[in-house]
């Protein structure tokens, strides 16, 4: 556990560097940089892309802390990196830091995309999906289809099995991901800082039709933060648009950073 300053998030990287500003990809919450893989190899043809696994997550350093002020700076250090300026795209929870490192460093940021995330707090709660992953007895598991079936058994939905399996390491008998500070940091991932700036740069703010994780009732303070913002909705996607309509998102994404 402890500090994470200084040591840099794991990131898996597609592509070489081109003309065009590099494109990082920072995913939601029990996610990984190995769920973008297909898209950001995709787009890799023509800039780099650069997928982070976020603290707390994947091969990421932990920290007892997980708040998106720090995983802001976290994702600076990667750009400090690449030449100083990259376009983001984030999700979920990746969509919120993303939006937090554009209000905390401007010229980090050449153009910015929120998947299916507003700069809101929100009422439900991540926990129970913790509690299943606690829940599944890892001593003797050979397999991730028997980690999902222990899933299934404490009622989460197929899609989401497969999910978090992804994030298991079987050799090791362990969760790549630190439940423990997950789970006690829940109310800050929910929420939404408060932060007296606005972002001048444009912001895509792709959204699925069936989700309902944006609301109009939103749009007013996401203007208010990001004052160039769009608004796009992807038909037949819900939050996990990426997963369900991969080539329209990869589609919305190019047209937005290419304009």
């Amino acid at each position: 556990m402890g500090c994470i300053t200084g040591s840099m998030l794991n990131v898996i990287t597609h592509g070489a560097p081109t003309d065009l500003p590099p494109l990082l990809i920072a995913h939601g919450l029990y996610g990984s940089a190995r769920n973008w893989g297909v898209i950001a190899k995709r787009l890799s043809d023509e800039r780099q892309v650069i997928a982070v696994d976020m603290r707390n997550h994947g091969q990421s350093p932990q920290s007892e802390r997980h708040d998106y002020p720090a995983m802001a700076d976290d994702l600076a250090e990667v750009i400090d990196s690449l030449d100083g300026v990259a376009d983001v795209a984030g999700h979920s929870m990746g969509g919120k830091a993303a939006m937090v490192l554009a209000l905390t460093h401007p010229q980090a940021v050449r153009k910015l995309v929120v998947a299916d995330i507003a700069p809101v707090a929100y009422s439900h709660s991540q926990l129970p999906y913790i509690e299943a992953m606690r829940g599944v007895d890892l001593s003797g598991i050979t397999r991730r289809s028997e980690a999902e079936a222990q899933l299934g058994a404490q009622g989460v939905e197929p899609a989401l099995q497969s999910f978090f399996t992804q994030s298991l390491d079987l050799k090791a008998g362990k969760w790549l991901l630190n439940l423990d500070a997950l789970a006690d940091q829940m109310p800050q991932i929910m929420g939404f800082p408060e932060i007296d700036a606005h972002w001048p740069g444009v912001a895509l703010f792709l959204s699925g039709a069936a989700s309902d994780y944006v609301r109009p009732e939103h749009r007013d303070e996401i203007r208010r933060l990001f004052p160039r913002a769009r608004f796009v909705k992807i038909p037949g996607a819900g939050h996990w648009l990426h997963a369900e309509k991969p080539r329209e998102f990869e589609a919305a994404l190019r047209g937005f950073l290419n304009a």
